[in-house]
Order: C-alpha cells, then structure tokens, then sequence
C-alpha cells in the first residue's frame, strides 16, 4: 500500500505524529482494490474481479493468480501486525474491502457501514481470510452471512461481532483527532478513546440477528443441501415469513460450485489460524481461475458485473450434481502446472507505527 505524490494515488497515505493514515481513493470504483492500491461513499467494495476476468480470458490465469498472492499476504500482514490497526467502516465493505480492515484489531463501523461477502453469488467463494473471520462469529451467523451473501449494516456488525465499536458518522472526524494526538500504540488507550466516542446502536426490527436462533438450528447443518431443507421446512411452518423465504431464493439463484466450496471452507476455518486458512483459500482461488470442476466466476461476473443480466447460467446447475471428489478438488493443490506454488506468508510483518484506515 503505498503512494506517490501524484493527484491519480489510489491509496493516499499520510503521517500524524506516530499515526499512519491510510486512505483508499478509487471512488468511482467503489474503491475496489487493485493491484496498484478511496474516498467517497464506499470503505472498498472489493477486489477488482473485473479485471482478474479479463486475465482469465486472455488465458492469463496467472495474472490473476499474481493478484491474489499479493491481496492474501496484505490480508496475513494487517492480521499479524505487531501495531494496533483502527479501521474506520463509514460506507461499503465488500469482499476485499473485508480483507483489508476486519483483520485489523479495531473495526469501528458507523450508521453508514454496509457489509457483505456476496462472492456465492459471482461464482467465487468468501475469501481474503473470510474462512478465518466468518467462522469465528457468534453461532452460525458466518455460515449465513457467507454463503447467502447476506448485508449487514453497522448494528449488525457490531452484534455478530464484524465490528468492535460503533461511532456515529458526524463524530469521526473527533475520533480521528484524538487518536492522532494521543501519540500511542498501545491497545489499551486506542481502546479507551474509541471507547468514548462509542455507542450501542439498536437492531432493526427486521434484523437478521434476530433470527440467530434459526440461523443456527439451520445453518448447523452439515450440507449445503441439510440447510436448504431445514429453511424450507422453517418456511413450511411460518409461511408468512419473508426473510426465511428470500433466505432460501437467495441460496437457490448462488452457484452451487460456490454454496459447496464455501460451507466447507468456514467449517474448516473453524479449526484453523488466519495463515492456514488464506493458504488454503489461495489453493481454492486458483482452482476457481483454472475452471477444471465450474467456469462459475467467469459467468457469475458476466451476469452480474459486466453485462448485468442477473441471469446467470451455472454449471454444473444442481446441488446434487456435485460429487465430493469434485468439492476436494478446490482443496488439494495445483498439479497442471509446474509452476506453481503454494501461498508463502511473510514469518514476522511490524509495521512501524498503528495504522489508521478510513475512506
């Protein structure tokens, strides 16, 4: 992450006493992370798959391959930094974007705060070290929020767990003040600071965490098909209720390539440190470029980012049409090319002063 001093920088970086500020400035993109990484009304809406597409039809998977080494081992250096890293939620946070600041110690998230993995739904799976965090939230609200790409707002990310401070928007600008003049790297007094521009915010009444409890009796279970049932048998015994039934559309229009892939990948996460489960994750990223089992992701983003049909033509199309050796593909390394390597993670990443990350 770093920057010239031009007017074009995509990722500003500024020095307040011991403070780094570090400020994504792609706003037309939704400040979706690029190779070379914004400000405006996203925090970064996600990697810039777009692009890792056009490489994929060029016939250069590597290219994308290159990009995602370097996203994963930016997502290991914020998880492992020896620093305190504050990041300030206030609009999108989307796949990347997620990378780039859940794996940080402090996540303040605002009325503003917008959160979502959607990747089911592009023919990918949640990545970026998601395997490590969504399994780590408050009962099965990760499977939910991962494999339905479901979008929080920033009470949502503070009860699950995404979040650890929430902070009205208009008083940002306070909080940053007043971490920069603290002059400290210690955990303890950035806490006590955010802590005193913090609030508890109310769930919506139509929030998904309040349906915790059959998220979990639903989303405990061990396939992808178990859960789908138990929904509907949820939605048999409450045919008025909407969020069941848009739950269940929502898992029937994903890839189901991704719906299987992504379930295991949380559960494994479960059993893991951030390092394995980005390893691993960058094993099932270069499966998914390779196309060998599903050219899912190439015809998710055609379908929902390039010619936005929403309509798009999955393969196989059916759940049960995918066999577990085709699954345990994705997990096992790359073999058809001689090549290529298994991600190799930095042994000790410091970063010289706490980070501040923001729009």
């Amino acid at each position: 992450m770093a920057s010239s001093n031009g007017a074009t920088d995509q990722v500003l970086v500024e020095a307040k006493s011991s403070v780094r500020i570090f400020t994504l400035n792609r706003p037309k993109q939704l400040n979706a992370l690029s190779s070379t990484m914004g400000s405006g009304r996203a925090f970064c809406a996600g990697g810039d798959v777009a692009k890792v597409v056009q490489d994929i039809k060029q016939g250069n998977w590597k290219g994308g391959a290159d990009f995602f080494r370097e996203e994963y081992t930016m997502n290991y250096v914020i998880a492992t930094y020896s620093k305190p890293q504050v990041s300030i939620l206030n609009g999108i946070v989307m796949g990347g974007g997620a990378g780039v600041s859940i794996h940080g110690r402090f996540r303040v998230a605002t009325e503003r705060s917008l959160f979502a993995m959607p990747e089911t739904a592009l023919g990918l799976f949640p990545d970026v070290g998601a395997s490590y965090f969504l399994s780590r939230l408050h009962g099965f609200f990760g499977e939910y929020a991962g494999l339905v790409g479901a979008r929080l707002d920033g009470a949502e990310m503070l009860a699950c767990g995404l979040a650890t401070h929430y902070v009205p928007s208009e008083r940002l600008p306070l909080l940053e003040k007043a971490l920069v003049e603290a002059d400290s790297s210690d955990p303890a007094v950035i806490s006590s600071i955010i802590d005193k521009f913090s609030q508890t915010p109310l769930l919506k009444k139509n929030s998904a965490y309040h349906r915790l409890s059959i998220i979990n009796k639903c989303f405990s279970r061990r396939t992808v098909e178990d859960i789908i049932a138990a929904l509907e048998s949820e939605a048999a015994a409450n045919k008025n209720d909407e969020w069941i039934s848009s739950t269940i559309q929502s898992l029937k229009k994903s890839s189901p390539t991704s719906l299987k892939i992504s379930l295991r990948s949380i559960r494994e996460g479960r059993l893991q440190g951030i390092g394995k489960c980005l390893v691993r994750e960058y094993r099932m990223v270069c499966h998914v470029m390779l196309g060998e089992v599903s050219n899912d992701f190439v015809e998710g983003c055609r379908a929902i980012l390039l010619d936005k049909d929403k309509n798009p033509k999955w393969e196989p199309s059916k759940l049960e049409c995918i066999s577990s050796e085709m699954v345990d593909r994705y997990f096992s390394r790359v073999h058809d090319d001689n090549d290529w390597e298994d991600l190799k993670l930095p042994m000790s990443p410091n970063l010289p002063a706490y980070a501040l990350s923001k729009i």
